[in-house]
């Protein structure tokens, strides 16, 4: 992965330090390089367990430009998996930054960045999220289609302009189908938060054409793409948005959906995965 911005200073190119978080894997890992990434956000963590064998687990804290989980439910680990007899290897990210945390869009996207730059072809970006359609009950795997950054703000610096016309492959979205033709589609819209987004911007969001909403993702696939990844984007509806149900909203409600939802999720993505391998090493 090459950086598209002449950035003088080596410690604080974000690609620089990506290349570096890359060799500390594949020193680690003893992998010269890895197929697939993986985010899994909230409701998506039994999916590395169903990949295939882990060969390595590496504390985030022991590679450049990570940190610990700051969301309860999130892994602070990253690990090296076999995906099943495929002979590709999967970087599996048990967590990300979350653009609220207020470090910055380039630690947000580092992960990103840091697939590329070991080698993936493929990144999956998983979240737990809001949504707005009423007969999506706690549970339901979407497929992202296409998004709305409704951040402000933008991983790509310069006048770098990247075309996000297809931003998620239809490609992976059909292996997807494939694995199961019930799967829904939908837009999934990226606010700020950390705030729950009021009835009024779930409201809005709707009117601009989004199915889902969160706080993760968007961000991230602007990066993926601008570092020339194939995208794959999995909502897990944990909730119906605020104004759609008359419930109030809280982190628990996300944690406890995407626990009764883990084995499902994780079984279909895994299998997803694999034939995601399959097709690409043939």
């Amino acid at each position: 992965m090459t950086s598209t911005t002449a950035l003088a200073d080596p410690a604080t190119d974000p690609f620089e330090i990506a290349r570096a978080a890359a060799a500390v894997i594949a020193e680690r890992t003893g992998a010269a390089q890895h197929d697939i990434a993986l985010v899994l956000g909230s409701g998506w963590g039994q999916t590395a367990d169903r990949i295939g064998e882990t060969r390595t687990t590496i504390d985030n804290a022991d590679v450049p430009g990570f940190a610990a989980a700051a969301v309860a439910g999130h892994s602070s680990a990253m690990r090296s998996i076999a995906i099943g007899d495929t002979g590709s290897r999967a970087l599996v990210f048990g967590t990300r930054t979350h653009f609220y945390e207020g470090k910055g869009v380039r630690a947000v996207v580092h992960g990103v960045r840091t697939a590329a730059a070991a080698g993936c072809h493929t990144i999956v970006l998983t979240n737990g999220c809001g949504g707005l359609n009423p007969s999506w009950s706690a549970g339901t795997p979407v497929l992202i289609r296409d998004q709305l950054n409704l951040t402000a703000h933008s991983p790509v610096e310069g006048a770098n302009f990247i075309d996000v016309t297809d931003l998620y492959t239809p490609r992976l979205r059909e292996i997807a189908h494939e694995v199961d033709p019930s799967l829904d589609e939908g837009v999934y819209a990226q606010f700020r938060g950390p705030q729950y987004e009021t009835p009024a911007e779930v409201k809005m969001a709707g009117v601009l054409g989004a199915d889902l909403v969160g706080m993760s993702t968007a961000l991230e696939a602007i990066a993926a793409r601008q570092a020339g990844l194939d995208i794959l984007g999995v909502s897990l509806v944990t909730n119906l948005a605020a104004g759609i149900s008359d419930q109030p909203l809280s982190h628990q409600e996300v944690i406890d959906a995407g626990q009764a939802a883990a084995e499902r999720c994780g079984t279909l993505l895994a299998e997803v995965v694999r034939r995601i391998a399959q097709e690409k090493s043939a």
